[in-house]
Formats: structure tokens, C-alpha cells, sequence
């Protein structure tokens, strides 16, 4: 099994080397798996628990003070499961896992995506915000009225953290300083030379509307799957949506582009069209069961790993 998967795309995050070791012992976990679908679920799974993070634990704080978590995963015979808008829910992957491989739907959201989880033993209710997010938002003086009052806070907010790919401004504190630092979304690819499986989960953009869904649990825009080969995007979420970043991604490689080739030219074509942030990981199957990866982003970083069952 060959898994690749990264951590968002965006600026330099805090503890880089403490991010890193994590990514590594995500694909570890992959790549000691049965399936892709498995690998996928559980690299992600390390990701989703580590608030180093923007998906899970730690996740981005929406303008209600809510972390609702989103998800999709896709496999190569074109099976799809997404989840989206679930607060108190750290593995937001693991039901759309759920999504694709129990219900004849492609996509389940809110509440009663968190009934779905707990009905098929994911936990949920979980505490998702940390001392750290928690803090972020009470500093901001967050809104208390209804949607409009919301919509005038977050104008001056959403989208202005640090780490957020795709920000068209360079919004600050006046002290230089910027006000909600995110990783972005994580996700992973896995193949076992014959099949392959994409996902990617999150916790959205800090300070964005409540029940703000971005691009993440969007197929063929968070995430996209072929026989070709697989693709999990990251970064400016409402463009990646605009574009379907991931199912650029694959195309290329159904042009006969290989998985790094695939990966630069989306990625080129996502800029030349929104001028916006992003990365993107790609993974093809090849005859000797490793599978081809790569990866690019037009950021500051993107910090990546890939493993290899041997």
C-alpha cells in the first residue's frame, strides 16, 4: 500500500517538525492497512486527532463558536461518501466512510449526519475546540444577534488567519500580527497498485459563517477518484469549489500526465483562474503495486508525507 497525504496549504505553521512526525506516523498507519479506503480512513484519523491541525480537535471556529467538521471519500469504481456541518464530531472522515459504505447516498449533513455517526458507534460529542481556539474567538468579540450581525463581524475576520491559503488581503491587528491562524484541511490518497481511495476532512476556515460549508466534502473539488488515480486539494475553499481543483487534478492524469506532472498543472490552473492559494496531492497505480505521488501548491508550504507498505 502507498499512502501520500499533507497537512494544508497556507503559510509557515507553528511546530513544523512536531506537524511533520505526525503526517509520517499517518502514512505509517496507511500503509499498513488492508485497503485504501482502510488507509485513508486511517491516516486521517491521526490527523483528525491532533489539533496541530484545522480538522478535528482544534478545528476552525465558525462565527457562532461552534468547530463543525466536514468530510469525502472516493474510491476508483466512483463510490462516493460526504459529510459536512457536524459539531462535536473529530472524525469527520470516519462517517463519510460511513456515508459511502452504508447508505445509498453520496452526502449527509448536520445533525443528522451526527445521528449517522453515533448510530454506527463513531463518537461524538466530542469537545472540539481547544483552550487556544476558545481564547482566539472570545478575543474577537464574536457576534451574539442573528445571521446579518454575523455576516458584518466576520467580514474584517474570515479569511484573514496566517496559515489560511487564498486570502486576498493581508488583514492585521495593527501590530502586525493576524487574527486566526488555521492549517487548513488535511487528506490523504492510498493505492494498492489496483484500486485507490482519496479523502479529505476539516475543520473549514476560522471565523466563516456558521454552517459554512467549503469545499472539502464537495466531489471532484475537496476530493476526486478515477481509475486514473486520486487527488485531495487544500486551501482557498470557496475557489477550490469555483474550479474542482481535484477533478483537474485526475483529468490530467487521464490525459496521460504522471501523478507529479498532474499535480503542477492544477495547480497552475487554479491560480492563472482565481489569482487564490492552494495545494494539491495526487496518487496514480502502476502495474508494481507503488503507485506514482506528487504533489504542489502555489503557498508558503504544504508539508507532505508518503509511505510505502514493503
Amino acid at each position: 500500500m502507498r499512502v501520500i497525504a499533507h497537512g494544508g496549504a497556507g503559510g509557515s505553521p507553528d511546530e513544523p517538525a512536531a506537524r511533520q512526525e505526525t503526517l509520517d506516523e499517518a502514512t505509517r498507519r496507511g500503509a499498513d492497512a488492508e485497503t485504501p479506503l482502510d488507509a485513508v480512513e486511517a491516516a486521517l484519523g491521526v490527523l483528525e486527532s491532533d489539533p496541530r491541525f484545522n480538522a478535528g480537535v482544534g478545528g476552525a471556529v465558525q462565527s457562532d463558536g461552534v468547530v463543525r467538521t466536514d468530510a469525502g471519500v472516493m474510491t476508483s469504481d466512483r463510490e462516493i461518501g460526504a459529510a459536512c456541518s457536524m459539531p462535536g464530531v473529530e472524525h469527520a472522515a470516519s462517517v463519510a466512510r460511513v456515508v459511502h459504505a452504508e447508505t445509498p447516498h453520496v452526502f449527509v449533513s448536520g445533525e443528522h449526519a451526527v445521528a449517522l455517526a453515533d448510530e454506527f458507534g463513531i463518537e461524538t460529542g466530542t469537545d472540539l475546540l481547544t483552550d487556544e481556539t476558545r481564547e482566539r474567538y472570545e478575543a474577537e468579540d464574536p457576534p451574539r444577534g442573528g445571521p446579518r450581525e454575523h455576516l458584518d463581524w466576520l467580514a474584517t475576520r474570515f479569511g484573514s488567519g496566517e496559515d489560511q491559503a487564498g486570502g486576498r488581503d493581508d488583514r492585521s491587528d495593527g501590530d502586525g500580527e493576524r487574527g486566526a491562524p488555521d492549517h487548513d484541511t488535511v487528506g490523504a490518497v492510498a493505492t494498492d497498485g489496483e484500486t485507490v481511495a482519496a479523502a479529505t476532512s476539516t475543520g473549514g476556515r476560522s471565523f466563516a459563517l456558521a454552517g459554512r460549508v467549503g469545499d472539502v466534502p464537495q466531489v471532484g473539488s475537496g476530493f476526486f477518484c478515477t481509475e486514473a488515480g486520486g487527488a485531495s486539494a487544500t486551501g482557498a475553499g470557496e475557489d477550490i469549489a469555483r474550479v474542482t481543483l481535484s477533478r483537474r487534478a485526475v483529468e490530467a492524469l487521464d490525459d496521460g500526465l504522471d501523478a507529479q506532472a498532474a499535480a503542477d498543472r492544477a495547480i497552475d490552473e487554479f491560480e492563472a483562474i482565481t489569482g487564490s492559494g492552494a495545494g494539491v496531492i495526487v496518487l496514480a497505480p502502476d502495474a508494481a503495486g507503488g503507485g506514482a505521488a506528487g504533489s504542489a501548491f502555489n503557498t508558503a508550504g504544504m508539508q507532505t508525507s508518503v509511505a510505502l507498505d514493503e
